[in-house]
This record gives structure tokens, C-alpha cells and sequence, in this order.
């Protein structure tokens, strides 16, 4: 007889029941939980694109389909334009184009789909099992320096405002502008006239969004804040130092402020060995190994194939984990508590996503990565999306 064989089959199978009873346990879990993710470019990604997204993209993020089988319950559609317009209207044509694209999709497919503009109707359309669509405004540009045109685009159910995009704009600074080009700035902060945006914002019942700006103007905005403000998409900076993640102090500030934490899942905000590697892919990097082997083969057509095959699996190598992304939620957690942390994905605005969370049918990993580090039932209730509705419910 084989015991040792014995002894091992028997090990495993007492692992497999495990996972198994792990499994179903967060499955309950998740079930019953109110899932809520922060940030989806899919409004600008696919919608706008006439792309119908109750059907299957597969080379895409995020579609009805695998958002039901993720058990998303609430998505804040981001509706977003760089500084340069596709209209040529301008940047607040493009936010109404685009909450156009949003609403006729809603419209086409009401027994899945609803838009929400208040607390009672989120919570309406969470019991009817539909997916509530809140429309997130990313990037204070938008508004063409024009509170009239801020005030219009609430009517139209702008639930948030992220106060800057990368580009900073006439009364903000963003958090790429002050970190890099600090010396050409006008301004650091928010403006007198960025601050009765966020007077306004406050006024109309329309969140807060503090990702992508600045530390200056993050600790003014916080400060004329009178409610809860929110990072729709950021991640914590001492685990990974990048501009656009939030620091110890700023976490904190946001817990003081009652607000929350929506932690981003791209690579190159969780992981410091993924964003060094891609930092080192510079053009200069690039030009030298492109030159290098054109000069051996003639071929500079293959030697640019071959530096996208190099670097797509070097990158591979050092892509993050799940729990490297539980890791931030952890992080914040254990510095200011369980109340001020949330999901905020940035699905179909990101190049690379962790093993794990490939698209939105992976939320169930991680409720189950939160259980297998201890959370109870009502702290992963609180991250999946009580967070997030408790400053939705303070604010609108």
C-alpha cells in the first residue's frame, strides 16, 4: 500500500473542498452585496462607437453579459473627451454626444438598463435587478469654464465631476501638471472660480471626483468641500509611487472627509515592478533595439514586430495579481479603516489589467481574496459598494 500516494490524494482533495466551500461562501457573499464600480470608459470606448453593449464585445472590457455574470449592480459611466474635442462644437458638445450614445442604449434596453439620477432610484433599480447606469462627468474641461453649463449638465444626470483629466484646465491643476510641469503652471491649486465649482457641485448634489488632480488642488477642493468627495479611479501611492495615486495624507484626508477611495485595477498603478518596466521602454530604448536589428536583418518592419513581441511578454512577466490589487484596498484599510475604500475599475480606459481581473466578470475574485484575508460579511459589504452609497446618499 502507498501510504505517501495515500497521504497526498488525500491532502489535495481536502484542499480542492476547501477552495470549494471558500467559493461558494463568497459567492453568497457577493450575491447579496451591493456591487458598485466607480469608473467605466465604456461610454466613450464602445457606446459612442454604436457598439451595442447588452450583446458580447469580446475584445473588449465590459458588456451587459459579463457585467451580470460579475453581479455589478451600479456602474458610474464615465463620459469622457481629452482636451482636444471630437466635436467641433467644442469638449461640451462632446459630454452631450456622449450622454446622448448613453441614454438611447438605456432606452433600447429598459427591462436591463436604467438611468438613475437620485438614491431612491438607485436603490429602485437595484431591487429590480437591472444595471443602474450614473453618468460621471471626467475631466472639469467640460464645462468650458461655464457654471451654466455645469448646472445643464446635471439636469442631464451628471452624478460626479472629476475636476481635472490629466490636462489641467483654467481653475485646476491636474496631478500629471503638477508633478511634471510645475514650472510652467499660472496657477497651482483651484482658482476662486474653481472653488465655486466645487460650491456649486456641492449645491446641486453632484460628487466630487478628486482622481487625476493634483495634490494642491486636491487639498482645495477638499477643504471647500462642504460633503463627501470621491477618487472614482486611484490607488495608493506608497505601494505604488505614480502621479496619479493618492498619497498617506490624502488618504486620510479623504476618511476625515467622509468620502472614498475607488481603487484603480491598471497595472501600472498597482504594481511598481510593471510601471518601472514600462518606464524603461522609452522611445530612445526602442529606437536602439529597432536600429540594432534592422542593421542585422534589413527588415525594420520585423524589427518592430519583434520589439512589440519583446515587450508584450516582459510586461506579462511583471503583470499584477489580484491580490496585488486587494494589497491597496489592505493598504487603506489598515491606515484609516474599512469605511473610505471602493472599487473603481477603469475598465476599457486601461492598456493592462491584473491576472484575475481581466474584465468585468472577475469582481467574484475579490470577495473571495477579501475572505480568504479574514474580511467579514460587512467590511467586503462596505468595500464592494456600501462605501460608495453611503457618500452617494450623503450627497444626492
Amino acid at each position: 500500500m502507498n501510504l505517501p500516494g495515500l497521504k497526498t490524494r488525500g491532502l489535495l482533495c481536502f484542499l480542492l473542498l476547501s477552495f470549494s466551500a471558500a467559493a461558494q461562501k463568497a459567492g453568497r457573499i457577493h450575491n447579496k452585496a451591493v456591487l458598485i464600480d466607480g469608473h467605466n470608459d465604456v461610454t466613450s470606448a464602445s457606446i459612442v462607437e454604436g457598439r451595442d453593449i447588452t450583446q458580447s464585445q469580446p475584445d473588449r472590457h465590459t458588456d451587459l453579459i459579463r457585467w451580470k455574470k460579475g453581479g455589478l449592480d451600479v456602474q458610474f459611466f464615465s463620459v469622457f473627451t481629452g482636451p482636444v474635442a471630437r466635436n467641433p462644437k467644442g469638449v461640451y458638445a462632446d459630454a452631450n454626444d456622449q450622454i446622448d450614445s448613453l441614454e438611447a442604449l438605456v432606452r433600447r434596453h429598459p427591462r436591463q438598463m436604467m438611468l438613475a439620477g437620485s438614491y431612491k432610484e438607485i436603490k429602485k433599480g437595484i431591487n429590480e435587478k437591472k444595471l443602474v447606469a450614473l453618468i460621471g462627468v471626467e475631466g472639469g474641461h467640460m464645462i468650458e469654464d461655464n457654471l451654466d453649463k455645469l448646472d445643464a449638465l446635471q439636469k442631464r444626470g451628471m452624478r460626479y465631476l472629476t475636476l481635472t483629466w490629466n490636462n489641467s484646465n483654467s481653475w485646476a491643476t491636474s496631478a500629471l501638471d503638477e508633478t511634471l510641469h510645475a514650472d510652467t503652471l499660472k496657477h497651482k491649486g483651484l482658482t476662486d472660480f474653481g472653488r465655486s465649482v466645487v460650491r456649486r457641485l456641492n449645491q446641486l448634489g453632484v460628487l466630487v471626483d478628486l482622481s487625476h488632480t493634483g495634490e494642491q488642488t486636491f487639498y482645495d477642493a477638499i477643504a471647500a468641500s462642504t460633503k463627501p468627495v470621491i477618487l472614482s479611479h486611484s490607488s495608493v501611492y506608497n505601494l505604488c509611487p505614480v502621479f496619479r495615486n493618492v498619497k498617506d495624507d490624502q488618504i486620510r484626508a479623504v476618511a476625515k472627509n467622509g468620502g472614498v477611495v475607488c481603487i484603480n485595477f491598471y497595472s501600472g498603478f498597482i504594481s511598481r515592478k510593471f510601471d518601472e518596466k514600462l518606464t524603461s521602454f522609452s522611445e530612445p530604448a526602442k529606437k536602439h533595439f529597432v536600429d540594432s536589428v534592422s542593421r542585422q536583418t534589413g527588415d525594420s518592419l520585423r524589427a518592430l514586430r519583434q520589439w512589440n513581441t519583446y515587450t508584450k511578454k516582459e510586461l506579462e512577466a511583471v503583470r499584477p495579481t489580484i491580490s496585488d490589487v486587494v494589497d491597496h484596498i489592505d493598504y487603506i484599510v489598515k491606515l484609516v479603516g474599512d469605511d473610505y475604500v471602493g472599487i473603481g475599475s477603469d475598465y476599457d480606459g486601461i492598456g493592462s489589467v491584473p491576472i484575475g481581473l481581466e474584465d468585468v466578470s472577475t469582481y467574484p475574485n475579490i470577495t473571495l481574496e477579501l475572505l480568504k484575508r479574514g474580511y467579514t460579511k460587512r467590511s467586503i459589504r462596505k468595500i464592494l459598494g456600501g462605501n460608495i452609497l453611503r457618500v452617494i446618499r450623503a450627497s444626492f
